[in-house]
């Protein structure tokens, strides 16, 4: 919903109605007053101010009813906060049943994090990276991820041979990169295409 008239006593409280109505605020919406009303006397003559208020487009905000729609549609009930420095852009979710969103490692909410992205950069006059955390999955995949490729490292640093990981996105392989920069006896890099891209954590003896 990005426009409503709403009618009240007084223009004040018509305008606070469809505020209301948006889930907005003044300094994000458009406000016209198609009627003052009239104040009346002793009840007699009174007609309701009329105003009609539109939703400025808001990229991040638009993006957060996205994920609300979609939390109600798989019947999650959800609180989204959004954190913003610069262009990026962090929706931390909270509520009940928030392992639905989650999915097996993280998968859903992946998936989810790719489709939000899409939304909020389809009219949106610049361009934002997307970050959706649901109660402190993102932490405690970090240290998961740290904690495996250290693991994998010291195996692959024993064994002689390079190991596959399962695929990943870009921002977990990241992490794996970081973990093991100082990680003297092993090398990473990335290959696959797409959903299949993967880290190799290889002996520095293995060209």
């Amino acid at each position: 919903m990005r426009e409503v008239t709403a009618k009240g006593r007084t223009v004040e409280s018509a305008v606070e109605s469809a505020l209301a109505q948006l889930k907005t605020t003044k300094n994000q919406a458009e406000i016209i007053v198609v009627d003052k009303g009239k104040k009346g006397f002793l009840g007699f003559g009174f007609r309701a101010a009329v105003v009609t208020v539109k939703r400025l487009n808001n990229s991040v905000e638009q993006a957060k009813e996205f994920l609300l729609d979609v939390c109600e549609k798989m019947g999650v009930m959800a609180d989204i906060t959004v954190e913003q420095e610069g262009k990026n852009i962090t929706y931390q979710i909270t509520g009940q049943k928030i392992a639905i969103l989650i999915g097996k490692r993280g998968q859903t909410l992946n998936s989810l994090q790719y489709v939000t992205q899409l939304v909020i950069n389809r009219e949106s006059d610049q361009y934002y990276h997307v970050q959706l955390n649901a109660e402190g999955y993102r932490e405690r995949r970090k240290e998961a991820l740290i904690q495996l490729a250290e693991r994998i490292a010291q195996k692959a640093a024993r064994t002689g041979k390079e190991i596959s990981l399962e695929p990943m996105p870009s921002e977990e392989r990241k992490i794996i990169h970081a973990a093991l920069v100082s990680f003297k006896e092993v090398k990473t890099y990335s290959t696959g295409e797409n959903r299949n891209r993967h880290i190799v954590i290889a002996p520095y003896h293995i060209k």
